[in-house]
């Protein structure tokens, strides 16, 4: 046999022959020139199986540096467009207030389960969370020039006592700015002297305030005129949102400063 020919068949490992029966006679062992060539095919193969083992993991790695980059760079665009963003106005009002101007936000009470909010010059004055809210009417007092609060109370006008509403409304000082707003009810007790304070305070709808009416309220002593700041809803069972209760209002705006 020459030299080489074995090389193209596979590997031979001296099985006897599948030939005619009884033949004894074993494959001859590939010459000892044919080793080499057969051990250049098995490395060159395992070489290949290696190089493709180590694109495969470059990929891998490649996506994952690409997935990576991508999300840091999102976040950071995303961390410097929160950076870019303006200042929330006062009050979280959708406007900014001029200078010598207070930012204030009155919410009602919704029926008789959540309570009212009010908030002065970026403070918030009475709320649920602050635990000082009642039935009936709630009301701040603030320095018109400062705009620091004074005082905080609330008065149950269904059951409660008017007379302690009278006299907290007959101390009330030049300059001092009043907030008010209702929930559930602020009118059972509320009578014409208490209704003519508010009046004097600049309110225009106190007159008409009814059984369950929802009010909100920016006045101040020594106001001259009517305040711009009042909103009044009718307790209707046509028209009301909640079972029994008209829906809440709510208001916001600028107050003047008090010039000295």
């Amino acid at each position: 046999m020459k030299k080489g020919v074995l090389a193209a068949f596979p590997c031979h490992t001296g099985h006897p022959v599948h030939g005619q029966p009884g033949d004894t006679r074993t494959e001859s062992p590939p010459a000892p020139g044919d080793i080499p060539a057969l051990t250049c095919s098995h490395h060159l193969l395992s070489h290949l199986a290696g190089i493709i083992r180590f694109l495969a993991l470059f990929a891998t790695l490649l996506g994952c540096w690409f997935i990576a980059q991508t999300y840091f760079e999102n976040s950071g665009r995303s961390i410097s467009l929160r950076s870019q963003q303006l200042p929330q106005n006062k009050c979280g009002n959708q406007r900014s207030c001029p200078t010598k101007h207070f930012a204030f936000k009155i919410i009602s009470g919704a029926a008789n389960v959540v309570g009212p909010s009010i908030c002065f010059n970026d403070e918030v004055l009475m709320s649920n969370v602050k635990n000082n809210i009642g039935r009936g009417l709630n009301i701040a007092l603030v320095n018109g020039t400062s705009g620091k609060l004074l005082k905080t109370a609330s008065f149950d006008m269904y059951s409660g006592d008017v007379q302690q509403l009278e006299t907290f409304l007959q101390e009330i000082k030049d300059g001092t700015v009043i907030l008010v707003a209702t929930y559930d009810d602020a009118a059972t007790k509320m009578n014409g002297k208490t209704r003519k304070l508010f009046s004097e305070l600049g309110s225009s709808y106190v007159n008409h305030l009814g059984f369950r009416d929802n009010w909100v309220f920016l006045g101040a002593k020594g106001l001259q005129g009517k305040s711009p700041f009042e909103e009044h809803i009718k307790n209707d069972q046509k028209t009301n949102k909640y079972d029994g209760w008209p829906e809440l209002l709510e208001m916001e705006g600028c107050a003047p400063r008090k010039q000295d």
